[in-house]
C-alpha cells in the first residue's frame, strides 16, 4: 500500500520551462503545446491536478438553503484531505492520497464557489441554469499497474464542458431539491509537457441536496446518480490495447464508443463556525459498458472514498445576499 505524503506548499510552485513534444508521444488525439515544471515540481504537480475533481466532490454536492442570508462575498481557509480510490474506471488497484487542498468560497454572480463545487454561471432563471461542468481523473504509472505493464502511461485528464442544470421539484421550505444535470465535457490529457483532447464525454445526473438531513441541524447531505456515455476517442484512451503491447495475457483490443456505466456519489459535510468537515463514497458500475471487455477491465465494480477538513482563516467585509 503507497500512501503518498503530504508535501510542502512551497514544493508545488512552478518553475516554468518551454519544452518540445515528446518524439514518442502518441498523436492520436489532438496536441497542444504547454509549459512543463521544473524537475522537483514536475514531479508532483500531475498527480494533485488529476485529484482536483475528487477534491471537489470531496468539499459536498449540497445547495443552499432556505432563506436570504447577507453573507461574506468570500471566504478562505486551507485542509487535508485522504482519497482511496481504483487507479483507473475497471482496475482492481488502488490509489491512496493525503494532500493539502485551499478552502474557497466565492459569491459572485458569474463565478461562484461553494462546498459543493466551483462553477462559471452563464444563465439562470427559477427552473433552469446554465454552468460549467468539470471533472478530471489521476495519472497511472503503468510500470506500477499489472494490468498495465509495459504498456504507456496513463496521463492526469481534464474534463470541461457546458453543463444544463434543470430543477425538477423543491421542497416548500427549500430543504430538499432534485435536480437533473445533463454536462458534456471534453476531455484532455496532459502530463504538463502537452495537452491532447482524448474524447468527449456525456454524463446526465439525477442530484439529490438536503439540508439538515434526518433533523441533524447543520449538515448538508448530497446524492448524485447516472449513466456515462463516452465516445470512442476516449475509450480507446483508457481501454484499447494495442497489438505492440499485446501478451498472451493481455489479448489486443478496440474499443468501441458508448454506454459506459453508471454511478452514485452521496456526499455529507458541515460548517461549524472556524472550520468544516466533509466526507463521500462513490459507487462505480461498468457492467454493460461498451468496454467491459476490454483485458484492462479487471472489476466492474469500484468504491472510492474520501474524508477531509479544513479551516477557516479570513472572510471578505463585503457582503452579498445569498438565499439559504
Amino acid at each position: 500500500m503507497n500512501i503518498k505524503p503530504v508535501m510542502r506548499i512551497r514544493n508545488l510552485l512552478p518553475r516554468l520551462r518551454l519544452v518540445p513534444r515528446p518524439a514518442n508521444r502518441d498523436r492520436s488525439g489532438s496536441e497542444f503545446p504547454f509549459v512543463s515544471f521544473g524537475a522537483k515540481q514536475y514531479r508532483y504537480a500531475r498527480p494533485i491536478a488529476g485529484l482536483i475533481p475528487a477534491i471537489a466532490v470531496m468539499l459536498g454536492l449540497a445547495t443552499a438553503g432556505a432563506r436570504a442570508e447577507q453573507l461574506p462575498l468570500w471566504e478562505a481557509g486551507a485542509g487535508a484531505a485522504a482519497l482511496s480510490f481504483p487507479a483507473y474506471r475497471g482496475s482492481n488497484e488502488r490509489q491512496f492520497w493525503l494532500l493539502p487542498f485551499p478552502y474557497i468560497i466565492y459569491r459572485g454572480e458569474i463565478l461562484q464557489a461553494d462546498e459543493r463545487r466551483m462553477r462559471g454561471l452563464f444563465y439562470e432563471t427559477d427552473r433552469l441554469e446554465v454552468d460549467v461542468s468539470i471533472n478530471g481523473s489521476v495519472p497511472v504509472d503503468s510500470g506500477k499497474n499489472d494490468a498495465r505493464r509495459g504498456m504507456p502511461n496513463l496521463d492526469a485528464t481534464l474534463e470541461i464542458g457546458p453543463g444544463l442544470n434543470l430543477k425538477l421539484m423543491e421542497t416548500g421550505d427549500r430543504r430538499m431539491r432534485t435536480e437533473l444535470r445533463l454536462p458534456v465535457r471534453g476531455v484532455f490529457a496532459s502530463d504538463f509537457s502537452y495537452v491532447r483532447h482524448v474524447g468527449w464525454v456525456f454524463q446526465p445526473q439525477v442530484n439529490i441536496d438536503m439540508r439538515d438531513p434526518l433533523g441533524n441541524a447543520g449538515w448538508k447531505l448530497g446524492l448524485l446518480a447516472g449513466p456515462v456515455y463516452s465516445d470512442q476517442r476516449y475509450n480507446r484512451h483508457f481501454y484499447a490495447v494495442e497489438p505492440a503491447f499485446a501478451t498472451a495475457a493481455r489479448p489486443a483490443y478496440s474499443a468501441g464508443g458508448g454506454y459506459g456505466g453508471v454511478q452514485a456519489i452521496a456526499a455529507l459535510s458541515k460548517r461549524y463556525r472556524e472550520f468544516w468537515v466533509g466526507g463521500f463514497v462513490k459507487w462505480d458500475s461498468l457492467h454493460g459498458a461498451a468496454f467491459a471487455n476490454s483485458p484492462l477491465v479487471k472489476d466492474k465494480q469500484g468504491v472510492a472514498a474520501g474524508f477531509s477538513i479544513a479551516w477557516i482563516f479570513g472572510e471578505s467585509k463585503t457582503r452579498v445576499e445569498v438565499a439559504r
